[in-house]
């Protein structure tokens, strides 16, 4: 039975009836979100205009930066569990992100070997800052709640709204002082985000009423090799990633190899667990998680074409001007963030109708239409390009057609895959899961990067023709994936056994082994 209330928020100190601690943790990550998709708004023309870089090398750092910061958070997790507890983490984390883009902001007129060591280092800064944070700061909201409290859903969906106020604003506020005043203007405007959101969180500490502290503080504070705590072991090991953080986004290859390799060690493991260790209906579930954990990267590896290649099309071959207001190019990647607090809640009351009726398309029929509507997107951009007569720019409203069909299709995916995943898995398995899920995306921004280069034709650098071509392909491919995927989703939800609990005789022969 849920809870209502828990007796520690029966003081009265709650904001619309839920823990004050809550509000601060949305303070944090919109802030975070605020730098790092500010950030992420300038990035590809900082590499393409300020370093002037081939936009194809320019899209195999992109896509090597993000698969790292997807990456990231799972040994930050696993620190923050072992160690340091969420609320340290939370804040080592914020306070590295704000140093990298205090780095990112140090903007020279040297665009050689110099500048650019220096905008590496202040990317694998962020890299590594980011790991530390984001696991930990979406396990306190959790913390927060008991286990049964109903309240913990309703917690997430306002936390979530969080992320994409952040995600809404930075690249307008960043990206408009990025490419009109100057980019250390940009990259400055992303750190102060940053660091409003740690003063707020070292200040606002006692709302968390102690949430997120270390496991064991005297083991923590234990002295390792009569030197230093173990505290400051970690805090000072973090070097040792960024460094290795920024060799990795300079050597996209090796990025990309280490995913494969990755990739198939997890699929041959949920293999291995399904046919060796689980009764039949352990092992249909964990089947169907690996379906749809192959889908996973191929609609994020189109749908982050946001940052990359999209962005350049719109800065190079779509009519910016509103109003009678050239907007920045940059300024764009904040239409989805919008359209998801526009949209968020319309779709989510759309699926509870459905489900009253029983008529609520299943998880995987929703990870199918994901993929049509990301397809139908760059369908309905290729479209409107080629409309009219040969040389003129796009109208901007296919620009934002495109990025409602992507936002509609991430509606699809996004909130029902975690869920999806801690489902399947047996509850032995359930972190494992979530970690193997944001690998999955990791992949998709390292295949966002392919694809964004393969928009480059000779040269390396990206025409319309020949990335209207790119975007017409992968259209097609992607709905017929995505109908693919819709007519075996029937399949699938048997393979899924809802409403049937795991076998006591799968988990005992779990332990057997």
């Amino acid at each position: 039975m849920a809870t209502s209330v828990p007796a520690a928020d029966r003081d009265g100190k709650t904001w619309i009836g839920h823990p004050r601690g809550l509000f601060l943790l949305f303070f944090v990550e919109m802030w975070e979100r605020f730098s790092f998709y500010g950030m992420r708004a300038l990035l590809i023309f900082y590499l393409t205009q300020h370093f002037l870089f081939t936009d194809r090398d320019a899209a195999h750092a992109y896509g090597a930066y993000m698969s790292l910061i997807y990456i990231s958070p799972l040994m930050g997790g696993y620190l923050a569990d072992r160690y340091l507890g969420q609320r340290k983490a939370v804040l080592f984390g914020g306070i590295v992100i704000a140093i990298g883009h205090l780095i990112l902001g140090m903007e020279s007129d040297d665009a050689g070997a110099m500048g650019l060591g220096l905008f590496w280092l202040g990317l694998a800064t962020v890299i590594t800052g980011t790991g530390f944070l984001k696991a930990s700061v979406s396990a306190l909201v959790g913390q927060l709640y008991p286990r049964d409290d109903m309240r913990r859903d309703p917690a997430y969906t306002i936390f979530y709204m969080g992320i994409n106020v952040g995600a809404t604003i930075g690249p307008i506020i960043c990206g408009y002082l990025g490419q009109r005043w100057g980019w250390h203007w940009g990259f400055g405007a992303a750190s102060v985000g940053m660091v409003a959101g740690v003063i707020g969180f070292i200040f606002c500490k006692p709302l968390l009423q102690g949430r997120g502290e270390p496991v064991d503080p005297e083991r923590l504070a234990q002295r390792v090799g009569g030197l230093i705590s173990r505290e400051w072991l970690v805090y000072l090991s973090s070097l040792g990633a960024i460094m290795l953080c920024w060799f990795l986004i300079q050597q996209h290859v090796v990025v990309g190899w280490l995913l494969a390799g990755a990739s198939i060690l997890v699929v041959v493991y949920i293999l291995w667990e399904a046919f060796g260790r689980m009764e039949p209906i352990g092992r249909d579930r964990m089947l169907a998680a690996l379906f749809l954990l192959v889908m996973n990267p191929i609609f994020w590896g189109l749908y982050e074409q946001t940052g990359s290649s999209l962005s350049l099309f719109t800065d190079r071959y779509a009519n910016r001007t509103i109003a009678g207001f050239n907007v920045p190019a940059s300024m764009f990647q904040s239409v989805n963030a919008a359209y998801i607090l526009m949209f968020g809640p319309v779709m989510a009351a759309l699926w509870i109708g459905l489900a009253k009726r029983g008529r609520e398309p299943s998880t995987p029929a929703k990870f199918g239409m994901a993929l049509a509507l990301v397809g139908a997107g760059f369908l309905v951009l290729v479209a409107g390009a080629t409309a009219g007569a040969p040389g003129t720019l796009t109208p901007i409203l296919f620009i934002f057609l495109l990025y409602l069909c992507h936002t509609l299709g991430e509606l699809c995916l996004s909130p029902v895959g975690l869920s999806a995943m801690s489902k399947l898995a047996p509850s032995r398995m359930i972190g494992l899961m979530m970690g193997i899920w944001f690998l999955a995306m990791a992949l998709g921004e390292y295949v966002a990067g392919l694809i964004a280069a393969a928009t480059g034709s000779e040269g390396g650098q990206a025409s319309r023709e020949s990335m209207l071509a790119v975007y017409s392909q992968i259209g097609w491919i992607s709905v017929a994936a995505g109908a693919a995927v819709m007519a075996l989703a029937p399949f699938v939800k048997r393979l899924m056994h809802e409403g049937q609990a795991e076998p006591a005789t799968s988990q005992k022969r779990d332990l057997d082994v």
